[in-house]
């Protein structure tokens, strides 16, 4: 065991670092890369953006989404810059579904010369060539008419929040769409007339305009137009004035740094609930540095659970979240029943928070994960385990067949089984 365990640690250290590679070059001939770790790393330094299918061969949503981006692949790699879709077997090629955080099949990437970011858009060919060719896209579109501007609307679709600024010269928002370019549309009206300010719903020029077309709703910034100001207003319209929670829209919530004021209700399609969340977007506006969130129990259980909610809880519940495994209740104010004075229950909740009235708690089921790694980091967990294995393999002499964890079914793709945001591991990562 003396010349076992050095060997052991060797052999992991190996598999961890891996081996440096010699440079791989690759065509782009319209099909789907074949990566594996020999040439992972080269592929995505050899393109300026590459979209990475993380899959299983055993997933059943895996291969239904495989005809998919074999149908985009040829579009996309003949656009004037080209975008080239790859796969990696992430059940086979372990090490690199660790080191990008692959837990659930099939998981996309977008590599933004060498950067990833979790792909959030469609799966379908036709909608994925849309979305993905916002990336190629130009910083600052430059838009001289009401059609372009109508257009321009059209074409961005829905999976962006759209920002228009009418009257103001592009490099006011060039160094902020350039930040910004894997989150929103970006451009600017020089000619337009007074139907498109009806339209947009703004009196006065210069205007910024966010649009959140997902959800029909729109907000106006009239300045002052410098970077600071500017920056906070995109920031703070990313998300709606009021954020229905699901797989998707938890994804978002990541990168935001707010704290989220979030309200539990039975069933958030009722007539009751759309009411509720009217009173909610109110408070939201007045409210910028708060997001407002909600989740019906009906809708998401597991979810709503967390937050100590049964059925003798008496909802609409609110609390404020940290987007990880600790949130408030506002003592004396956290059930909001009364639906003829719902407007001022949630002034009371938001007073009592503000003023610090509150009672500090964690969700049911913490992220085990998350806390070892806060503690030693997550190279050492994979060292760890990686040595716990090959010991227990060493001193049995069976061959037992690996488990395999299985994703939930979601609609038409694998989603994520709910966890925390925010564990350390995926900041170490970023």
């Amino acid at each position: 065991m003396r010349l076992i365990f050095p060997l052991l640690v060797w052999i992991s250290f190996l598999i961890l670092t891996g081996s440096s590679q010699g440079e791989t070059k690759f065509k782009i001939d319209g099909k789907v890369l074949e990566l594996d770790e020999s040439n992972f790393e080269s592929a995505i330094s050899s393109f300026d953006l590459i979209l990475v299918d993380f899959y299983a061969p055993w997933c059943g949503h895996c291969k239904r989404l495989a005809p998919q981006l074999d149908e985009a692949a040829p579009v996309l790699a003949g656009l004037k810059e080209p975008i080239v879709i790859a796969k990696v077997n992430a059940d086979k090629y372990k090490r690199l579904a660790n080191k990008y955080e692959i837990d659930a099949f099939p998981m996309l990437k977008i590599f933004m010369h060498g950067v990833p970011t979790e792909y959030y858009g469609p799966r379908k060919a036709e909608l994925l060539i849309r979305y993905l060719k916002k990336f190629v896209a130009p910083n600052v579109a430059m838009l001289g008419s009401d059609a372009a501007v109508t257009e321009f609307v059209e074409e961005a679709g829905t999976f962006f929040p759209i920002f228009i600024g009418f009257g103001l010269d592009e490099s006011i928002i060039t160094n902020l769409a350039i930040k910004y370019k894997k989150k929103a549309w970006f451009a600017v009206a020089k000619d337009f007339s007074e139907d498109a300010m009806v339209l947009h719903d703004f009196d006065k020029v210069p205007a910024f305009i966010a649009i959140q077309p997902a959800y029909n709703e729109h907000n106006i910034f009239y300045g002052p137009f410098e970077e600071g100001f500017l920056e906070d207003f995109i920031k703070q319209n990313f998300l709606p004035l009021t954020v229905p929670i699901n797989h998707d829209t938890l994804k978002l919530l990541k990168d935001d740094k707010r704290k989220i004021v979030l309200t539990l209700v039975e069933d958030d399609s009722d007539e009751k609930s759309q009411k509720l969340i009217k009173y909610l977007k109110a408070a939201a506006s007045a409210n910028r540095d708060l997001v407002f969130a909600y989740v019906g129990v009906k809708q998401w259980e597991e979810f709503a659970d967390t937050f100590e909610v049964n059925k003798k809880e008496k909802l609409p519940k609110m609390v404020i979240w940290d987007g990880d495994v600790e949130y408030l209740t506002v003592i004396d104010s956290e059930s909001i029943v009364d639906e003829e004075d719902h407007g001022s229950q949630i002034s009371r909740f938001l007073e009592g928070y503000r003023e610090g009235k509150t009672e500090q708690k964690r969700i049911a089921g913490p992220s085990f994960m998350g806390y070892i790694n806060s503690l030693i980091g997550i190279n050492t967990v994979y060292i760890i385990v990686f040595l716990v294995a090959m010991i227990m393999l060493i001193r049995s002499l069976g061959n037992e067949e690996p488990r395999r964890v299985s994703t939930q079914d979601q609609s038409d793709e694998a989603t994520d089984v709910w966890r925390p945001l925010r564990d350390d591991e995926g900041e170490k990562e970023d």
